[in-house]
């Protein structure tokens, strides 16, 4: 089997291959391709990666390149994970949000729609790509943000075999086994929504419901993304929340924090990844992959210890550590492997993906993308069914899907009209002003990557 990772020279591809690496020989996964056009970062991040992959299983056999067409080319399954324009320009994608007094956040602000503008059209070349010489049958797994815009628009191109994932909700879950001394893969949870805007509504822990006792458990708002939230809104929402809720249901603390802030984490990353970069320039990853592998771990673990720092006011008690040889969950690769696991063994199980409504979500429509639990098994993906939603939930979850909906249509018609709608409805805009000089500037910045808007 053939695995390809379209943005393999990303910062994170190190962890992707270790994911891929312990799971190979049981997945059959024979080889695995890091295709990314930025030759610098994949001879870095690409070669640090092969060399973990190395070192975890030999027999898996670890190309690079930045040639699409080979990487693509009999491929049966690819991962997504591209960033046009760099870390720059997400910087200059939420400071211009900023600048006009709302949240920029790349994925739940106004900034994820500049994104989305240059992230749709990337994916979709490769999609063409993908269905010209992948083998048939082969599945993209986007993990390219913001994946609820980037999913939608995909689907509503044309491209049924895209499914969107995200690590957060499992993450979540992995965290809460943590926390009640739980073994791995214990906990299984009911969550609807969009993604970075779904709601766990059930938690079971060894077939044990666990969602009321952890809403009111001091602990979880320790060491758990809980931290974010007040327990009298989890008990008025009847649900455990996606950590990028808070964004909407605190948003004027995360402006004021985020302005108030020596730097925008668009800029605390950029300033991180490019400290890093200079740093691995000056090793021999190869002859010296243990020094790298330091030099990577202390750089990166500075991201994870700043995670949402800035906007809540709050850090992550634990500290953040990696074992290239210890058994983890695998983010979000652990979630593409986790769907090719269950392809394989022909056994139905639970997924959190992100996937076509039909019905699960009443008052959605049956193509409108949603995050949400579903049963997995070979040739076939069912949401699960939510019969009752809780109405303030839903009035939040309508009116960013049609934001979704309206983007989808922005990028997909090159309407300037379209994007000015979509910003006016999203709850973190609400103006039509400054939705409409904001679509202006961001059509302007991305020029380079975007053409033909009118």
């Amino acid at each position: 089997m053939k695995l390809t990772i379209i943005g393999g020279g990303g910062v994170r591809s190190i962890f992707l291959a270790k994911s891929v690496a312990e799971r190979a020989e049981k997945l059959n996964i024979a080889e695995l391709v890091l295709m990314d056009n930025d030759v610098e970062k994949l001879h870095i991040y690409g070669r640090l990666a092969k060399c973990a992959a190395a070192k975890i299983c030999p027999k898996l056999n670890v190309t690079l390149t930045p040639d699409a067409k080979a990487a693509i080319e009999g491929a049966d399954y690819i991962i997504t994970t591209i960033r046009a324009g760099g870390d720059e320009m997400r910087v200059k994608d939420e400071r211009e949000a900023l600048r006009l007094g709302v949240l920029g956040q790349e994925t739940t602000g106004a900034a994820g729609l500049s994104f989305a503008m240059r992230s749709v059209g990337a994916l979709a070349g490769y999609c063409e790509m993908v269905k010209k010489y992948a083998r048939k049958g082969c599945k993209v797994f986007n993990f390219t943000n913001p994946a609820g815009i980037v999913s939608q628009t995909l689907y509503d191109m044309g491209y049924d075999f895209t499914f969107g994932i995200c690590d957060a909700p499992s993450s979540m879950l992995r965290s809460f086994e943590k926390l009640c001394g739980a073994g791995e893969n214990s906990a299984v949870g009911e969550i609807y929504g969009l993604n970075h805007l779904s709601y766990f509504t059930s938690i079971k822990i060894d077939g044990k419901e666990m969602l009321p006792k952890l809403i009111n458990m001091k602990e979880a708002y320790e060491k758990t993304d809980m931290r974010l939230f007040d327990k009298e809104l989890l008990l008025a929402r009847k649900a455990i929340l996606n950590e990028y809720l808070y964004y909407f249901y605190y948003s004027e603390k995360a402006l004021k924090n985020i302005l108030n802030a020596p730097k925008t984490r668009g800029e605390q990353i950029l300033e991180i990844n490019k400290k890093m970069t200079a740093a691995l320039k000056d090793i021999d990853i190869e002859k010296d992959f243990d020094g790298a592998l330091e030099t990577f771990v202390r750089y990166y673990a500075m991201r994870e210890s700043s995670y949402m720092a800035a906007e809540s006011a709050a850090q992550r008690s634990e500290k953040w550590h990696f074992d290239l040889y210890e058994k983890d969950p695998g983010g979000y690769a652990g979630v593409a492997l986790r769907f090719i696991e269950i392809e394989q063994s022909a056994k139905k199980q639970q997924m959190i993906l992100c996937v076509p409504n039909n019905g699960a979500v009443p008052g959605l429509r049956d193509n409108d993308i949603v995050e949400i639990t579903c049963d997995v098994e070979p040739g076939a993906v069912t949401p699960h069914r939510f019969s009752e939603i809780d109405e303030q939930n839903f009035e939040l979850i309508r009116r960013v899907k049609n934001y979704e909906r309206l983007a989808s249509e922005a990028i997909r018609t090159k309407s300037i009209s379209k994007c000015i709608d979509a910003l006016t409805l999203h709850p973190l805009v609400n103006s039509y002003s400054i939705a409409r000089e904001l679509a202006v500037k961001y059509i302007e910045m991305n020029s380079e990557y975007i053409k033909g808007w009118k």
